[in-house]
């Protein structure tokens, strides 16, 4: 029998290029039903397969070599990008690549860079890290455990952790307790010396290949107690130092290792017995954190909390008295304007001494301070824990101007969640535009795994469903095609498996998954889709002029709860009698409304335009872009009375201003949320959100300033709010 890459027969080969390939055949083939979840268990079986048995990596990098290069030669870009992060995610799970395979590897990447956008821009980051990977075997392995679970060295003193927000809205809540179990099932239990075994026996076996003994070290590992971490700090410092120094000489980082290598092995009798096992150099899943998200708050709460490294059994619902006595002190702080957060920060320590002073003097600052009072930590109060500890008082400290933080925010949902996810982004830039207190300080990434609680058996027999939960999943799936197949497709069994196990008994392991897709989808997409934020002005009728500014991202439905009921009870009429239709057809067309509308167009010249026209209901549906260079717009439809005709007008529009002209109100509600319903309204004003940051800082102009157009290169800055769902390809903003 041919042996190969380490000893795997080309039996195992020929299969993991069958694999492979029926990955790429069914990328090629047109979507149906149920297809996507193939593709998507495909990828997840492969990976799981690698992650058995590490020897089958040189193997699978061979066969995804070829497939690339083919690729390339017979453009077919369909494939370039699914087989670009299969390759990189084999290369972060293998244990040893020999160097003449780390230099195909680089070889073939570079000839990807002359690709166009997104394909280059992939290809030359992988490129650059297999590079990297090539001179410091173990480095992107090292690097990734190092952050995900807070193995911090003064080299890389980064931290990233998952942060999952479900949607009690779409999950039952029988279920939640059975998914937190799942996405919670990490096998630390807090003991970071078991990652830090891991990173030094992986970078060994990276390093020294055959020369490293895994049994012994393993053994060794085990027995070094205390020195364990003296030992991983060295190994990180010397990755770090190489790639700092931009050194390729591949033999001064062997040397290194070999010199700590002997320095563990005395920990470990010779005469023990050493079974060889690749099993402790695993990739481990990510740190994640599992939230139901009830509050609008609490997202931003959890970000705080990192920012601040609170423990989290110590989190935003549970601090102790300590913290809500200067809570309590802080939110008695006030100025003229009546806002907390006017108060600049330089002026924060002095007010904070005066108002923990005495009586005496707390009675004579009658006139500048409230009573004291204690209260629950709210945002705004934990605005001023985060200015606070920016000082390093208050038991809590965080470094100024470094953004070592990483937070992957992943929402599990359907429109609904992300219409409240693009509330609470805007809501965060909002605060971050008076007070640069996250924004300086942590990454925010957001990630979203479209889970829908209707039944895909409708969906797929052609069914009449009551309305589609999940369009703008359907334009992510469009436009990333790995994104359709690893998370359109696989998101659609993650309530099917939790209402499995919920149903066996209690004692079942928890299901890895969910976990697993969480952890390919954080770590391997890093290009964000940006979808349109739409910002509308709803003013309610009455004497006050009350009026609520909301933002949307999937559409807006304008109903007259009145005509509802009749086009219904109309509508199951005309059936059944001609002549109702003839006589009634004309009593009632619906109320009278005026719409101002400018027309969306490439060369953005359209004028305002007006119209008056009579309907029982409009629908208001983003209509993102595909490409960087088409235009973001929505379309408007007006509905009839009578269902039967099909004359009602439709079009494209930018921005779009409705008021009824007659003494009736209508219900508007957002991102198809019954949460998000507003009644009695009178007229709505719908725009592109501006971004708050860019509002900000357009309000507080210099003194010196010249006027409205003393800045030429604002016209080029982008003014509009999007939201950014990370995906496998992106598309340029």
């Amino acid at each position: 029998m041919e042996e190969t890459f380490g000893g795997v027969s080309s039996i195992v080969e020929s299969s993991l290029y069958h694999n492979v390939h029926t990955i790429l055949r069914e990328l090629d083939c047109e979507p149906q039903a149920g297809s996507a979840c193939n593709k998507g268990m495909l990828r997840w079986t492969l990976h799981n397969r690698v992650e058995r048995n590490p020897s089958i990596c040189g193997p699978l990098l061979n066969v995804l070599i070829k497939e690339l290069e083919k690729a390339e030669r017979i453009d077919s870009k369909i494939r370039i990008i699914p087989l670009l992060h299969t390759l990189a995610y084999t290369v972060l799970q293998s244990v040893f690549i020999p160097d003449n395979l780390y230099h195909r590897i680089y070889v073939c990447l570079k000839n990807l860079v002359m690709l166009p956008m997104p394909y280059c821009a992939i290809a030359l980051n992988y490129a650059r890290q297999m590079k990297m990977e090539q001179t410091t075997p173990g480095m992107l392995y090292q690097r990734r455990i190092t952050a995900e679970h807070n193995l911090r060295n003064e080299l890389y003193p980064f931290y990233e952790k998952v942060f999952v927000f479900m949607d009690p809205a779409v999950f039952p809540l029988s279920l939640l307790s059975t998914l937190k179990a799942d996405v919670e099932s990490t096998d630390h239990s807090g003991d970071t010396l078991i990652y830090k075994r891991r990173v030094i026996l992986h970078t060994m076996l990276a390093g020294l290949g055959k020369q490293c003994h895994i049994g012994q070290l393993t053994q060794a590992l085990e027995h070094l107690g205390e020195d364990l971490e003296q030992q991983f700090q060295d190994i990180v410092t010397i990755t770090e130092q190489i790639i700092e120094e931009g050194s390729s000489d591949y033999n001064q980082y062997k040397r290194r290792l070999e010199e700590i290598y002997q320095d563990i092995l005395p920990a470990v009798s010779n005469d023990l017995l050493c079974p060889s096992s690749h099993a402790e150099a695993q990739l481990p899943n990510p740190e994640v954190s599992f939230n139901i998200w009830t509050k609008e708050d609490d997202i931003w709460n959890e970000l705080v909390n990192f920012a601040l490294m609170v423990p989290s059994d110590r989190n935003s619902t549970h601090l102790d008295e300590d913290d809500l006595k200067r809570i309590s002190v802080m939110s008695t702080i006030s100025t003229d304007s009546g806002i907390e957060g006017d108060i600049p920060i330089s002026e924060f320590s002095s007010l904070m001494m005066e108002a923990q002073g005495g009586p005496e003097e707390q009675s004579c600052s009658q006139s500048s301070y409230r009573r004291p009072c204690v209260r629950w930590p709210k945002s705004s109060n934990r605005m001023m824990l985060m200015m606070e500890a920016i000082k390093g008082s208050g038991g809590y400290n965080i470094p100024k101007e470094e953004r070592n933080l990483t937070a992957r925010v992943v929402v599990m949902g359907d429109d609904r969640t992300l219409g409240r996810l693009a509330k609470t982004f805007q809501t965060i830039r909002k605060r971050e535009a008076r007070h640069l207190l996250l924004t300086k300080r942590l990454n925010m990434e957001l990630y979203y795994i479209p889970v829908t609680d209707q039944p895909s058996s409708a969906v797929q027999e052609g069914l009449p469903v009551t309305e589609d939960m999940l369009t703008l999943a359907g334009y992510l799936g469009r436009v990333d095609p790995w994104y359709d197949c690893n998370i359109n497709g696989l998101g659609a069994m993650i309530l099917k498996l939790a209402q499995m196990q919920s149903s066996q008994s209690e004692s079942s392991d928890p299901n890895s998954f969910l976990l697993d897709i969480i952890s390919y989808y954080t770590r391997v997409s890093k290009h964000p889709v940006y979808l349109p934020v739409y910002s509308v002005k709803i003013c309610f009728s009455g004497i006050s002029t009350n009026t609520v500014e909301e933002v949307f991202v999937s559409q807006l439905a304008m109903d007259f709860p009145d005509v509802k009921s009749f086009r219904s009870t109309f509508k199951d009429t005309i059936k059944g009698s001609v002549r109702y239709k003839r006589n009634n057809e004309q009593e009632f067309y619906g109320p009278t409304v005026s719409v101002n509308y400018r027309k969306a167009s490439i060369s953005d010249r359209e004028k305002e335009r007006r119209m008056s026209l009579t309907t029982c209901g409009m629908l208001i549906s983003v209509m993102p872009s595909c490409t960087a260079k088409s235009l973001h717009s929505v379309n408007i439809s007006f509905q009839d009375i009578n269902p039967s005709r099909h004359s009602t007008p439709s079009f494209r529009a930018v921005s779009v201003n409705i008021r009824v002209l007659e003494k009736r109100t209508f219900s508007v509600c957002l991102d198809k949320d019954p949460r998000r319903n507003f009644k009695n309204v009178q007229s709505i004003e719908v725009s592109p959100c501006l971004d708050p940051g860019y509002c900000h800082q357009a309000t507080t102009k210099s003194k010196y300033s010249l006027g409205e157009g003393d800045d030429p290169s604002s016209k080029y800055l982008n003014k509009t709010l999007t939201l950014p769902i990370n995906t496998f390809c992106g598309i340029e903003q």
